[in-house]
């Protein structure tokens, strides 16, 4: 491991800020901090907005600098990325932000019933192999425990590169008959990008050089808490469309 690295996981744990819960304590139970974010990280009852896979937290940090009576909640597992949102937002002294770094897939045991108020997925990897569909953050299983967490009213934001990821959120959407308030396959090329949706992470900004559009979806779950399996027809195509995909995910990569 690089001094780099190591060096960022050392400071992280100097941030009042930064949470990093061993697996003991989040999966399979309850993080001290689970419904107790308001009172005990953020100290006022602001609604709780979550980045999933926040990577360097850009979304994060930028949208509690814009919306100052919102908390915001940025989580990845890599440390050494999570590392420079965290930094920033101490350096500036925003109150509004913390970061939680642990799997996405531990999160039931983070969050109560009710406590977050919405939640953006920016960028996730789109897990383009079908035997992988399960592993991508909109899938039935993912969705299965935002529902837990999330309130009924509150909405998932879904920003991506992959026309792959979007259609297929957008098809378990209208299966699962969800709330769709924004449905956009070009939100620059639209003119449909508002101040909130020109937050551009450094992914975005390489896609954006190469001219590939930036998709946007805006869901809710509503009242429904259960996500039957199910089988989208488009995965099976896929592997006639892995050249199309071939260069996002070299992006990814690198």
């Amino acid at each position: 491991m690089g001094k780099d690295k190591l060096r960022r996981f050392k400071e992280n744990k100097s941030f009042p800020n930064v949470f990093e819960p061993l697996t003991s304590q989040i999966f399979g139970c309850d993080y001290y901090l689970k419904g107790r974010w308001n009172t005990d990280v953020f100290h006022n009852d602001n609604p709780i907005v979550l980045e999933l896979g926040c990577g360097k937290g850009e979304y994060t940090v930028e949208l509690a600098r814009r919306n100052p009576h919102i908390n915001y909640i940025g989580i990845d597992i890599k440390g050494a990325r999570l590392w420079r949102g965290a930094k920033l937002s101490n350096e500036e002294h925003l109150p509004n932000v913390a970061f939680l770094r642990t799997h996405i897939e531990f999160l039931l045991g983070a969050f109560s019933r009710d406590e977050v108020s919405e939640i953006w997925i920016t960028f996730p990897d789109p897990q383009l192999k079908t035997k992988r569909a399960k592993k991508r953050l909109t899938s039935p299983l993912f969705l299965e425990m935002y529902s837990k967490f999330l309130k009924k009213d509150g909405f998932i934001n879904l920003k991506t590169d992959s026309a792959h990821l979007y259609g297929y959120t957008l098809f378990l959407a209208q299966s699962y008959s969800l709330e769709v308030d924004v449905k956009n396959e070009d939100i620059y090329g639209s003119e449909f990008a508002d101040e909130t949706l020109s937050v551009k992470t450094a992914y975005e900004k390489v896609y954006l050089s190469k001219g590939l559009p930036i998709r946007y979806l805006r869901f809710s779950l509503g009242m429904r808490e259960s996500f039957e399996r199910l089988e989208w027809e488009e995965d099976k195509k896929l592997l006639s469309q892995k050249d199309d995909e071939k260069e996002r995910e070299d992006i990814r990569r690198h």
